[in-house]
């Protein structure tokens, strides 16, 4: 049992270690990110070693299957680093899709390890032609992030009648789709999330799931809501992004200005200005935690979460992507003059902040969702 403590601890070490190294290499290198507009595959090597890519993987197959809350951490510290790589990293969370496909595949999946990295392209859904054992996939789809690193692809299908008008993922290797790097941005630049194009590829049917289908994996993470665990995992990288934003605007605080007037800390309006962002942040993120807390409770208990925490999930996401950016704008201001430099990180925290509200998983209509789950009628189509 001795032994079997200090193997864990080390392996605890071990991960600890690799996880710093993976802060201090995207602090050194989130200027390329930016310049090549992805993350290098060896900068994803080193994610894989820090674990962010199993950390969805089932532990049936040698993963991690990680409570969200801990995946969620760790996507929010490296996005205090940088935006786009807190960005790719999130989609180590993204294997829970993968839970759907039979066994049988995921076993030929993980075959190699659990360290799979899986990007998707979804949109717009393309119709495919049903063959023999699967499906001809043709078309092209955009916002595949971090598909330049990845190991298997996604893209979204429709195949007439049998697949009863359901979205179908089908699962491609890097080699049947061809990468088309037109991500032309203003934030989140080193994402990477160029469009995807297929031409007659065949997939086998038993390489296709419904994103957020059954699972045919027994393992609590597979309880928990996929497509609000979805809508997390990007709206903490804002909260990432304006952690480091506010760290900033409290640092310059004591610094002296141009034109000689008092410094910021001396000026009541930049402390209350700091003060409520602050409060603002941190109840955006208490109440992200304590909803991913209370569904992770009720699945790891064996019970399915409550439509009222899966919205609690998604009006949570989608407050903290809103006071997240707000966060940032503030900081922004408060910077002054200097924060209109190329060289100031405020810009690439602005441009990087204004990104997150955009997804349409963290839209204001998110608002709408939840107001009708707590008022008990019956929300949008593909709410829950």
């Amino acid at each position: 049992m001795t032994q079997m403590l200090v193997g864990a601890a080390a392996a605890a070490g071990r991960s600890s270690a690799a996880f710093d190294r993976v802060l201090a290499v995207v602090a050194e290198r989130r200027g390329e990110f930016e310049e090549k507009r992805h993350i290098p595959r060896d900068v994803i090597a080193e994610f894989k070693n820090a674990g962010i890519y199993r950390a969805s993987t089932p532990k049936k197959f040698g993963g991690d299957a990680l409570p969200p809350a801990e995946f969620l951490r760790m996507i929010e510290r490296i996005s205090v680093v940088d935006g786009s790589a807190g960005w790719v990293a999130s989609f180590g969370s993204s294997l829970v899709y993968l839970a759907a496909l039979p066994l049988e595949t995921q076993a030929e999946l993980y075959a190699d390890g659990p360290d799979v990295v899986f990007a998707g392209g979804l949109f717009p859904v393309q119709p495919a032609e049903r063959v023999e054992g699967g499906y001809r996939v043709s078309g092209r789809w955009r916002f595949a992030s971090g598909c330049k690193g990845a190991d298997v692809l996604g893209v979204g299908i429709k195949a007439g009648q049998d697949s009863a008008g359901r979205l179908l993922t089908a699962v491609l290797r890097p080699g049947q789709a061809e990468i088309v790097e037109n991500w032309d941005v203003i934030g989140m630049r080193g994402t990477g999330s160029h469009d995807l194009v297929v031409d007659g590829a065949v997939v086998p049917e038993e390489w296709t799931f419904v994103r957020g289908g059954e699972p045919t994996v027994d393992e609590p993470l597979y309880r928990y809501p996929t497509v609000p665990y979805a809508a997390q995992v990007l709206a903490v990288v804002g909260l990432g992004v304006a952690r480091a934003a506010l760290d900033q605007a409290v640092a310059a605080g004591g610094r002296a200005g141009y034109t000689g007037a008092p410094k910021p800390a001396e000026r009541a309006t930049y402390r209350i200005a700091v003060g409520r962002a602050e409060a603002g942040l941190r109840s955006a993120r208490a109440f992200f935690y304590e909803a991913t807390e209370e569904a992770w409770a009720t699945v790891a208990a064996g019970d399915p979460a409550t439509a009222d925490q899966a919205s609690a999930l998604r009006l949570a996401s989608a407050h903290l992507a809103k006071t997240s950016f707000e966060v940032v704008r503030a900081a922004y201001q408060l910077g002054g003059i200097a924060a209109i430099a190329d060289g100031s990180p405020m810009q690439r925290y602005l441009r990087d902040a204004s990104v997150v509200p955009q997804h349409a998983f963290l839209q204001e209509g998110m608002y709408d969702g939840a107001g009708a789950v707590l008022m008990g009628v019956q929300p949008f189509p593909g709410y829950l």
